[in-house]
């Protein structure tokens, strides 16, 4: 037992002092969704109408990128130069190469997040109850939870270099699409549609849901369509897991 842990800590240890030595992971990931907001909801001039709003829908898209490119480019990478051949010989429990990342995944989720919500308590004057601010933390740090399995799914199946270019389209596709930046009402019908099969609209309908913005929502819907969603990236991920294991 106490080997299994010592191994988890220290495989935790180094992922996350790998990412502290990449600044082309750390600042994209962590300043553009913090940038994006205080441009839309300070700097421009009649923004700052629905601070709260955009908080809960750049919560979902703030946790997007650490999941997204932590795992899809990192795992393709160590995939390449073969990291991952040498863990499957080596004596180390597989669930401590995985947890590893996804602890990782979520202190830089976390860390986008704090920033984002100092900016909008102090800088953008969103004031909610602590209780809706706590539910609203939860539901972000939960909502990181489908993008890792995105992101291992792009790492288990691309190449190095064909992870960055489709994790990118992954990141702006679902952020665009799926109404983080831009309410899907604004949209034509066919991409409304489109909308609901991508998981960044329900886990920002949900988000929407706990401030209370106006609109209609169905809560249950969103939550249970989430849930599909991930089961069914969960098994694309074993499948893909497996395929990587027995190659």
């Amino acid at each position: 037992m106490n080997r299994i842990v010592a191994s988890f800590v220290l495989e935790t240890g180094a992922e996350l002092l790998k990412a502290f030595r990449a600044p082309e992971f750390i600042f994209p990931t962590l300043g553009m969704p913090v940038a994006f907001y205080t441009l839309f909801a300070i700097l421009i001039p009649g923004s700052n109408s629905s601070p709260g709003y955009l908080l809960a829908t750049y919560g979902v898209f703030a946790v997007m990128g650490p999941a997204i490119f932590g795992f899809g480019i990192s795992v393709a990478n160590e995939r390449d130069k073969g990291w991952l051949d040498l863990k499957l010989a080596a004596p180390s429990q597989g669930f401590s190469y995985i947890g590893a990342k996804i602890c990782s995944t979520l202190l830089f989720s976390s860390m986008s997040l704090a920033i984002m919500y100092i900016i909008a308590g102090f800088g953008a004057a969103v004031a909610l109850p602590q209780s809706t601010w706590a539910l609203m933390l939860i539901t972000h740090i939960v909502a990181t939870l489908p993008f890792i399995l995105i992101g291992l799914i792009v790492g288990f199946v691309c190449n190095g270099n064909a992870s960055v270019a489709v994790s990118n389209i992954i990141f702006l596709a679902f952020a665009a699409l799926g109404g983080l930046w831009v309410p899907i009402m604004l949209f034509p019908p066919g991409m409304q549609t489109f909308a609901h099969l991508l998981p960044t609209y329900h886990l920002s309908e949900i988000a929407l849901h706990i401030i209370g913005a106006p609109g209609e929502r169905d809560l249950l819907y969103n939550m249970l369509a989430i849930l599909i969603m991930s089961a069914v990236l969960l098994a694309i991920t074993a499948l893909a897991w497996s395929k990587q294991r027995n190659h």
